[in-house]
């Protein structure tokens, strides 16, 4: 199994956050969206998704918030891995959970960010079905 960073693929600032290191972050990690990995595989359940970015190492290790986000950017190139490390001291850490706690809640506020962002999974479906679209009448 290779590793594996799972992002919200409904939420378009998260989106294009992905796609930032698609772009610019070496890594040999999959970058994909929870709505089209398979969960089962990789140990997770959507309501952990639904919360925060998730990482699944190929050892089976598991992150969250943050704490993926480091996994991801030590598992890249040698700048981003510094910048990995970096997370993942003490001080750091702790100032970085309540930050990523505050950008979750104002996803739909921050650039590329939609209403939709702000809306839970559920309401997201009721509303544009789950492919993310509106739902078309028959």
């Amino acid at each position: 199994m290779e590793s594996t960073f799972v992002y919200d693929g409904d939420c378009a600032f998260c989106t294009r956050c992905a796609q930032f290191v698609e772009r610019r972050i070496p890594t040999a990690a999959r970058v994909v969206p929870w709505q089209f990995a398979d969960l089962a595989a990789l140990a997770l359940t959507e309501v952990e998704c639904e919360e925060a970015v998730q990482w699944v190492g190929a050892d089976g290790s598991r992150a969250a918030g943050p704490d993926a986000i480091a996994k991801l950017l030590g598992d890249s190139g040698p700048l981003w891995r510094v910048v990995g490390a970096g997370l993942g001291l003490a001080p750091v850490r702790t100032a970085a959970w309540p930050a990523y706690r505050w950008v979750a809640r104002n996803r739909h506020r921050m650039p590329g960010g939609t209403a939709a962002c702000s809306l839970p999974q559920e309401a997201r479906e009721r509303l544009y079905g789950p492919s993310g679209r509106p739902p078309t009448g028959t």
